[in-house]
């Protein structure tokens, strides 16, 4: 599902499983475990303080226990693991972080043992939507507050912070019972897909207020979206600046899309894609030096249907319109809309780059 690079190991994830270290010539070395630490499956998408340099990720499970949060140094080493009260089955794929406080939600999606297309889940009006928040730090989870919200299911999550009057911001597109029935069948290959693949997945703003216990929810953008992301140096700190795939829909959208949104002044840039085109996730690179927040590049791998090819494209994350920086044509299709990582050689100084594997 995703690839990320911590502590100098390059490594590759399925939350059914724990994570395989691969060489960085992309040769297998085998499933790592953190040292004996790690004794039940990782999220596909753990976050790293940019500050600290920790690296956050959980273990979820349709069985007992529910949810464990695990916390590893910066050099990998893990440091705590702690199993979250109150968790329930529900489906919890992504996260989020903040300077203070490690977010989970909750959807109206869970364990459903009858559903047989090889991913035991379902949408369930009798399962609570909520948002679970846990201090950082040791025995945190002990003291997590559930915070009830209106029922939809977000797959992934663009970020979270903590504004200047303590309150807990997340932002991630969600998706209602029929936004879920649709998306599923389609990554099931099943029947009555709808018009909109992804149809309902809208831009969604959830605040949380820890001194009121209350919380409120707003659509941030009409478009139908998906697979959100930042520059990941402002991970758990308030960002500027988004990036996400719209996908065509009925309200203006005749093609998949890549959107830039400006979150201080409201815009949104569009670069649509021409028909067949299949951008997949839009993945953040700063540029040497960079001062500003949208100053470098974001990558995209673009499956071209008619031609039964793809390439990497390099965009000026200023301004994604614009003709591409670089172009590299891949010697073979690969399959879009999936996620992945700007991994610099000089991250890849650990053990596994030592040993010469």
């Amino acid at each position: 599902t995703h690839i990320i690079e911590h502590g100098g190991r390059l490594l590759a994830l399925c939350e059914a499983n724990l994570p395989f270290e691969l060489t960085p010539e992309l040769e297998t070395v085998g499933a790592y475990d953190f040292g004996g630490k790690l004794r039940s499956a990782m999220t596909a998408h753990p976050k790293e303080d940019p500050v600290t340099g920790e690296l956050h990720f959980f273990s979820s499970s349709p069985f007992p226990p529910y949810l464990i949060h695990h916390v590893a140094s910066a050099d990998g080493q893990v440091l705590d693991s702690q199993e979250v009260p109150g968790a329930t089955a529900a489906l919890k794929h992504d996260f989020a972080l903040t300077e203070h406080h490690v977010v989970f939600l909750e959807g109206s999606v869970t364990f459903d043992p009858s559903e047989h297309s090889g991913i035991p889940y379902g949408w369930s009006d009798a399962q609570p939507s909520r948002i679970g928040v846990l201090p950082r730090g040791a025995g945190g989870a002990r003291r997590v507050r559930w915070f009830e919200i209106g029922q939809g299911f977000a797959m992934h999550l663009a970020n979270a912070y903590e504004d200047a009057r303590g309150r807990i911001v997340i932002e991630g597109p969600s998706v209602g019972r029929d936004g879920w029935r649709r998306s599923w069948n389609w990554w099931v290959g099943a029947p009555d897909r709808g018009a909109e693949p992804a149809s309902g997945s809208r831009g969604r703003r959830w605040t949380v207020d820890p001194a009121s216990g209350r919380t409120t929810e707003e659509e941030s953008d009409d478009l139908t979206v998906e697979f959100p992301t930042i520059n990941d140096a402002f991970t758990g700190r308030e960002h500027r600046y988004q990036y996400a795939l719209a996908f065509p829909d009925d309200r203006g959208i005749g093609r998949h899309t890549l959107v830039k949104y400006d979150r201080a002044t409201g815009a949104r840039l569009l670069r649509p894609f021409g028909a067949g085109q299949l951008p997949s996730e839009a993945v953040f690179v700063p540029a040497a030096g960079a001062t500003e927040e949208d100053a470098g590049y974001l990558l995209t791998v673009v499956g071209d249907l008619n031609a039964d090819a793809s390439r990497l494209l390099v965009l000026d994350a200023g301004d994604p319109a614009l003709a591409p920086v670089a172009t590299v044509h891949l010697p073979r299709r690969v399959p879009a809309m999936i996620h992945g990582s700007w991994i610099p050689d000089a991250a890849l100084t650990g053990p596994v780059q030592r040993a010469g594997r």
